[in-house]
């Protein structure tokens, strides 16, 4: 990667890298980059995909179903300051 790219980058994320810290970030992610190209170019022709890293388990699921009530009546009875099923908090940032 070039060092223009991983600056772009930075900023993106909002990092605030200095120099010697962007060289050692495009030597990182240049290592990581090559190691997903050499993952791609692995030959997978008849591989089946799996669903799960082990043959023959998969992952369990649970009944969708409403396991307790609702009671936000309750809850809201001890707010300082509801309305329409809200919470209302105080403006801290101005």
């Amino acid at each position: 990667m070039e060092r223009e790219q991983i600056a772009a980058i930075a900023h993106l994320a909002r990092l605030g890298l200095g120099e010697s810290e962007l060289s050692a970030y495009q030597e990182s992610l240049t290592r990581i980059l090559a190691f997903v190209g050499e993952l791609d170019r692995a030959d997978t022709t008849g591989v089946t995909p799996m669903a799960h890293p082990l043959a023959g388990l998969s992952q369990p699921l649970r009944a969708d179903e409403v396991t307790e009530r609702d009671e936000r009546d309750r809850y809201q009875a001890n707010a300082p300051c509801v309305e329409a099923g809200l919470y209302l908090v105080p403006k801290v940032i101005e």
